[in-house]
């Protein structure tokens, strides 16, 4: 842990924080995610705070772990080389991309199902599958860092694409710029697929992602500094 970063630190601390604090209130009822995480936009669940707020929560021991473990990995580089403010701007922007794209996907199937991405759920009148849907859309929470992971991912990829990493049951090495694009591609497919039973924000992995690509392009473009390590 010696080369782990401030604010990379922080936000591994915060995130757990808000993991353990999420289980606490459950054993007494409380259901944090109810406030923490965030809603469609036009939820009656929804609070302004929510989408800052939903990037510190995760839904099981799986989904903090493998994000805290990518923040880890990737994240105190990225930092080291950009330096704690402009890393931050970049995580929490690339987080709320990532949420733009999950509601701009959501109101695009709520036109579709009543003419107009904001309604009063008391009045409609559509089938019962439809009203699965609206319900799935309107008090299905999202929660997790995976967003501004997405964005790490791909800045990572951008900043240093040779470099070489070993990925779980590929035996040999292989460069961050050839991973990184056949993962975006995996979570494009899983979005549009849309699995039956699939509770993953595939979108909102996506909006991380194209948030992360257009922030560092805008940053190389401003910073005759920069350097592309391989």
């Amino acid at each position: 842990m010696n080369n782990i970063t401030p604010v990379v630190k922080n936000l591994l601390i915060i995130n757990v924080i808000f993991f353990f604090a999420t289980w606490l209130f459950e054993q007494q009822g409380i259901e944090l995610t109810k406030y923490l995480a965030v809603f469609y936009f036009n939820s009656p669940l929804f609070n302004v705070w929510q989408p800052i707020t939903y990037m510190f929560m995760h839904a099981n021991m799986a989904h903090i772990f493998f994000n805290m473990f990518a923040l880890y990995s990737f994240g105190s580089i990225l930092e080291a080389h950009w330096g704690g403010k402009r890393f931050i701007n970049f995580y929490l922007i690339t987080g709320l991309g990532a949420l733009a794209l999950q509601w701009a996907v959501q109101a695009f199937e709520v036109y579709q199902i009543t003419g107009s991405p904001i309604n009063d759920l008391t009045t409609l009148s559509v089938s019962q599958e439809y009203v699965r849907t609206l319900q799935g859309i309107y008090f299905g929470p999202m929660v997790g860092a995976s967003g501004a992971i997405f964005g790490i991912l791909v800045a990572f990829a951008m900043l240093y694409p040779n470099l070489e990493m070993y990925i779980m049951f590929i035996p040999v090495p292989v460069k961050a710029k050839y991973i990184i694009p056949v993962y975006i591609v995996i979570e494009l497919f899983l979005g549009v697929a849309r699995f039956q039973g699939d509770s993953i924000a595939h979108f909102a992995h996506l909006g991380g992602a194209l948030l992360g690509y257009i922030l560092v392009k805008l940053w190389k473009n401003k910073n005759t500094y920069y350097d592309y390590y391989e």
